[in-house]
């Protein structure tokens, strides 16, 4: 018969054993001492990844921003209406026609229909009491001329060939038509 104090030892060492193979099992086959293990190849770290690429969109963004500048210019048309034309007209463009200060129904008279169009407030629209100009404009979208946007001149009729003028032409010979 096997005694108490054995029963424990043996016991004692049961257990022990079974943690220090638990603990190898969990740590993974160690490499035999004197040998080197091939480094596994390094993963870019999804964060740098991202800010470089938010970093390649803001230099792209003040590219076009510096572009857009150097080719915006100011100007004054009809009945001293003053805008602005951005870029330069395509050969045989049909907004060479068009001029600053002209109505939406000359515009339309001269070039034809948009492609698209569509009308946004913009912050003026938001100062209280304000009943002035320019609190909406209506933007006309020609595909593979560019865009012309227009400010109402009130805030009593707007949409289709309203009281807005012409402030802005945006040349564009890629533009699709759509907004």
């Amino acid at each position: 018969m096997i005694s108490l104090t054995t029963k424990t030892s043996l016991l004692a060492v049961l257990v022990s054993t079974t943690f220090i193979l638990g603990g190898c099992a969990s740590k993974g086959e160690q490499p035999a001492a004197g040998t080197t293990t091939a480094a596994a190849p390094a993963q870019p770290d999804p964060k740098e990844q991202e800010r470089a690429r938010k970093e390649q969109e803001k230099a792209a963004e003040k590219a076009r921003d510096a572009e857009r500048k150097a080719n915006t210019r100011e100007v004054v048309g009809i009945n001293g209406q003053k805008g602005e034309v951005i870029g330069n007209p395509a050969p045989g463009s049909r907004f060479t026609k068009v001029q600053i200060g002209m109505s939406m129904r000359q515009v339309v008279d001269t070039i034809g229909n948009p492609n698209d169009e569509g009308s946004y407030i913009t912050g003026k629209a938001w100062i209280p009491y304000y009943y002035g100009n320019d609190r909406y404009r209506t933007e006309f979208a020609y595909k593979g001329a560019g865009r012309l946007i227009f400010a109402e001149n009130s805030s009593w009729y707007r949409g289709r060939y309203g009281s807005g003028r012409l402030v802005k032409i945006i040349h564009d010979a890629k533009d699709s038509g759509y907004r």
